[in-house]
């Protein structure tokens, strides 16, 4: 029996000036209206940092220099495969940013993301920088 490889799925926290930035999904997306980080998935021909590279791009119009890895956990939401998630820090980015795949994005210090109603996967990963220990 083979399996399949486990998903991977790339997100960004990109700071300036103190805050951390976030979209919230569109109405018609699955999750709709939940806030995230922007990423998405790593195609089979990727490294995490290229996917993260090229959804920053397609997401917000930005080159970014993708910056250490955060944190990578597990995650699997009910009757769906497990994914693992991959937060990477960003702190530098080209271009004049852009919404491109969220209903809206908004800037947002550590202490408040708590108060955004995040994707199930995210909220633990929202805590643990809220409260500084990431």
């Amino acid at each position: 029996m083979t399996t399949k490889p486990m998903l991977m799925v790339v997100a960004a926290v990109i700071e300036r000036e103190g805050q951390i930035l976030i979209g919230q999904r569109r109405a018609q997306d699955r999750h709709a209206l939940k806030w995230e980080f922007p990423g998405g998935k790593v195609e089979a021909f990727e490294s995490p940092r290229d996917a993260l590279r090229r959804e920053l791009q397609e997401e917000l119009g930005v080159t970014a220099e993708i910056g250490p890895e955060i944190i990578r956990y597990e995650f699997q939401y009910p009757r769906r495969p497990p994914i693992l998630l991959i937060f990477h820090q960003v702190e530098t980015f080209h271009g004049e940013m852009m919404n491109g795949a969220f209903e809206q994005i908004r800037w947002e210090s550590r202490d408040r993301l708590p108060h955004y109603d995040f994707l199930d996967g995210d909220r633990d990963f929202v805590r643990r920088l809220a409260r500084r220990e990431l």
